[in-house]
Order: structure tokens, then sequence, then C-alpha cells
């Protein structure tokens, strides 16, 4: 600290006081608009992390999306149009995925569910309705460790390969390229290894305390997460194991709709055209079709 304050006296030529202030004041900005974590997210492992800061706009994330892209990675759309990109996350089922692809058929809503192993090996028939309704199914690895802890190619790559093969398995298609890190713990090694195998990594910019099966926020509360936070672009992390968003998915839908809100395409974000929703329903209904003959 005194080296910074003589260093800042010598070169801009102001007293102690002033010194200690400019100091002071340099160091609140980067806390503010640069946390530490997006400091140190290149030199080692993080855990994804948000900070809002203004009602309506995007929070400022532990990571920039310049720094993400370089590995196709995002957690949000560069975008001031109001549009959302609806994900889910699922480590296994306890009846409330059905309510949850009902309000999403009511509303139109194409979602993208990053699952698991465990949900692919024991959900096959919910797996295939995501499909033929449009959704994308992307990969939440198999067994859901830290990958940040996973220092080895062959480890990581088995994780996803894992479930891609169950998905071919189920749907007769390849499984697409988005993969969502474990509880949002991540690395550059990792960013590195899954950009390698063709995948983008998908974090987010908006999510709630929805993921405690006994634990479950009522309606209300959800809404005073959800609704103040919402902006432009955000990829809204849910989670489809909570009763709380089977309960009043159909209601959120419509009360984004009302603030102007539309909904987006995520696999068709990231990956353009050919993940288009209406392209990938046919090409599952055609493909499921022909299995149930």
């Amino acid at each position: 600290m005194k080296n910074i304050l003589l260093f800042v006296r010598r070169h801009w030529g102001v007293s102690g006081a002033v010194a200690l202030a400019m100091v002071v004041f340099t160091a609140a900005l980067l806390h503010k608009f640069w946390p530490q974590e997006a400091l140190e997210a290149s030199a080692g492992a993080a855990n994804w992390g948000l900070s809002f800061q203004q009602e309506g706009r995007p929070p400022v994330a532990n990571a920039t999306a310049e720094y993400l892209a370089q590995y196709n990675g995002l957690y949000r759309a560069q975008t001031e149009e109001k549009v959302l990109y609806i994900t889910f996350d699922a480590g296994f089922e306890n009846g409330n995925t059905e309510k949850i692809l009902d309000a999403l058929k009511k509303h139109n809503v194409t979602a993208t569910f990053f699952l698991v192993g465990n949900y692919l090996e024991t959900q096959p028939e919910l797996v295939k309705r995501m499909v033929e309704e449009g959704h994308t199914v992307g990969n939440h690895t198999f067994s859901h460790p830290d990958m940040s802890a996973i220092g080895d190619e062959a480890s990581f790559q088995e994780e996803l390969q894992k479930n891609e093969a169950l998905y071919k398995e189920i749907v007769g298609q390849d499984m697409p390229r988005l993969y969502r890190p474990p509880q949002g713990k991540f690395c550059e090694s990792n960013l590195k290894m899954a950009q390698k195998l063709g995948y983008h990594t998908i974090f987010w910019s908006l999510a709630y305390v929805d993921w405690y099966e006994n634990d479950q926020p009522t309606a209300q509360q959800a809404y005073n997460k959800l609704l103040p936070r919402v902006h432009p672009g955000a990829v809204v992390l849910l989670h489809s194991t909570s009763r709380t968003n089977g309960e009043i998915l159909d209601e959120l839908l419509g009360k984004w709709e009302e603030m102007g809100y539309r909904f987006g395409d995520l696999q068709e974000l990231v990956l353009g055209k050919a993940g288009q929703p209406e392209t990938r329903k046919k090409q599952a209904g055609g493909f499921l079709a022909g299995r149930l003959e």
C-alpha cells in the first residue's frame, strides 16, 4: 500500500491525502465493475457469479463476454432487444417437467434443457417429448462433477461423450453441442477443452435459488427475483426439479410477455439457422415416428 501511494504521489504530484483518496476510489471502481473473480478467471478455477446493479439491466459477470467468446462461450445475448432465452438444468425427474413443457407449449416458447446422464437414462420418453416439441437438449455432463477439477482431456471428454451416446440412442441424432458446466464451476482449460470438442459453453445471466427440493420459494419470492432482474438478451436458468417453477411458469412467461419480451431459441442464437426449431421439429418428428412404426 505504501509503495502504491508513493507511486501516485510521485507521478501525479499530489498530497498524501489526495493520493490515498485516489487509490481508494480506484479500488472501489475495480471491485464494483470488475470483480476479483474476473481478474482470476483466466488463471484458475472460478464459480460463475453475477452482480445485479440496476433494475432491468444486464448484471456484471465475473468473466466478460469478450473473454468467454474466445472459447465459444456466452452468458447472455449481446443485444438491447427485449428477448429472453429460457434454459432448464435437470439432474433427475420429480414430476414437474410435464407442467413445464405444457406451459412452454402454451406460450410457443422453445427452451434448452441441460440434462445429466441420470435423466437421459431414466426419462427417455420425456427427452423424446422435448425434442418432438422443438426444444434443445444440451449437455450437462454424465455425472455432474466439478469439471474445473478435471485436468485431463480424456476424462473431460468422457463426461460429455457418455451423454452424447445416450441421446443418440434415444433420439437417433447427434446431441447439439451446447454445454453447461455443473454448478457453474469453470476454468480456462475447461473452456478450451469444450471448444476443442466443438462445444459452446453456456452460462446464464438470470437465475434464482430454486434447486432445493425441500425448501422451495413461494411464487412471490420467485417473482421478486425474476421480474426486476430480467434484462435484454438474458439467458435464464431455471431448474425443472422446482415445484415452484412448475406451478408458476405459465404465469411467469405471461408476465414477461406483458413487459414486452419475446422468447428466442438458444440453439439458433449459438449455431445459426441450422438450429432453427421448426427444422428440428420436422427432423425429430420424422425420426421418432419411424421408430414407433
